[in-house]
């Protein structure tokens, strides 16, 4: 497996895979192809679908300009074996198109570029399964973030530091504005207001479950603003993880130090499901970004209470298991609704994990190994109007009923 560098990107939003992926592949495509006068894009699949809600266009010509660059939003049906946020990129020289390159962005901003092999992140982890390392691990007499360590080098530590930090600054500004958010929805931010709403007598569960929500309403909202924050797994999915974390650090009075191995637990997890299925909503739907990022939530918070490795797996796994068969159909194509939501009540979920794992991990009868291979055909199963196109479920009623 890959480092779980990968996993984690500070970028800015909406969508991993419809903006900071496509930047990526215009930004290589670009330094080969300086001398254009122009450039063309041809997007496809969820790309085509959803883009223009995404930002894919809107991020596209940011990349070329001061070039010009002419966006095509293809309805070509791609093959059966193709990812579905597929694109080609072409050069425009004296009034001649050529140039073509194809690119697909796999999801959580990494893209896979037709010629360019080193784009593809080197081998970290030697284990490829949650059974391998746990059996890794026992043998050593190590714990998971322990393990991370031992593959990543000691400096994923200083990279962990930077990307708490930077989730932090995602909380805190998205607590701090207000006013409707972009792309025609007129979507209230609500992140601010939520955490305003104390009451004398207010029950702790309630109050938990206020600020944990604000908090992922607060990153969910910079990243559908266009916002930067970290990808964990993916920009639609950006505010489980820091939601749970940031409010058990402040309920428990933790140092920064004390939250880099459960972003490494995270990190791991995030990367077990996505080097065995997909990360990719327009690849397995939402069960893929906001299931993985619960499962990830879970984890970290296991390793930040001191759960061993079976009560770790055993979070992890519920999580993602009662995620199973989430669609991804955000309404006009934006990462709005019901995406913002989403991570507030998968935070949420997370902490129920944490409880349930403290107790039945021992009753486990299905692993996370085999969860993320059910995830990924269930995705794969899935009808296409329900893997981040816009044209099933939600967003296909929403448009009946303006």
């Amino acid at each position: 497996m890959i480092s779980i560098r990968e996993i984690y990107k500070i970028g800015k939003g909406p969508s991993s895979s419809h903006t900071i992926g496509p930047e990526r592949a215009a930004t290589v495509y670009k330094n080969k192809h300086p001398d254009a006068d122009s450039y063309r894009v041809v997007l496809y699949g969820s790309l085509s679908k959803t883009g223009k809600g995404h930002g894919t266009d809107r991020i596209l010509r940011e990349t070329f300009a001061p070039k010009q660059t002419e966006i095509v939003f293809s309805d070509k049906p791609l093959p059966k074996d193709a990812h579905p946020n597929t694109m080609e990129f072409f050069t425009v020289k004296n009034g001649e198109i050529g140039g073509r390159v194809r690119a697909v962005s796999v999801g959580g901003g990494d893209v896979v570029i037709d010629g360019h092999e080193t784009l593809v992140p080197p081998e970290v982890y030697p284990e490829n399964s949650f059974a391998e390392i746990q059996q890794f691990c026992r043998f050593r007499g190590i714990t998971l973030s322990e393990y991370v360590a031992l593959c990543e080098g000691e400096e994923i530590w200083d990279y962990l530091a930077e990307i708490w930090q930077a989730m932090k600054r995602s909380v805190r500004e998205g607590l701090e504005t207000e006013g409707i958010l972009p792309g025609g929805l007129r979507v209230q931010r609500k992140a601010k207001h939520l955490l305003s709403q104390t009451t004398p007598h207010e029950r702790p569960q309630l109050r938990e479950c206020r600020i944990i929500s604000a908090y992922a309403f607060a990153v969910s909202e910079q990243n559908a603003d266009c916002g930067t924050i970290v990808t964990a797994p993916t920009c639609g999915s950006c505010g489980v993880l820091p939601s749970v974390l940031l409010y058990m650090q402040e309920t428990n009075a933790l140092p920064d130090a004390k939250m880099l191995p459960a972003l490494a637990v995270a990190g791991l997890i995030g990367n077990l499901v996505k080097h065995n299925a997909s990360i990719s909503g327009a690849e397995c739907g939402c069960q893929a970004e906001i299931g993985t990022a619960c499962a990830m939530a879970s984890a970290a918070l296991c390793e930040l209470k001191g759960l061993n490795i079976d009560q770790i797996q055993y979070a992890a796994e519920i999580a993602l298991e009662h995620n199973l068969g989430l669609t991804c159909d955000p309404i006009c194509g934006l990462v709005q609704v019901p995406c913002i939501e989403r991570n507030a009540v998968a935070a949420m979920r997370a902490m129920n994990c944490l409880n349930l794992s403290y107790y039945l991990s021992d009753t486990q009868r299905i692993t996370l190994d085999m969860v993320i291979k059910t995830m990924y055909e269930t995705g794969i199963s899935m009808n296409n109007r329900f893997r981040e196109t816009a044209e099933g479920g939600l967003a296909k009623m929403f448009s009946r009923g303006k």
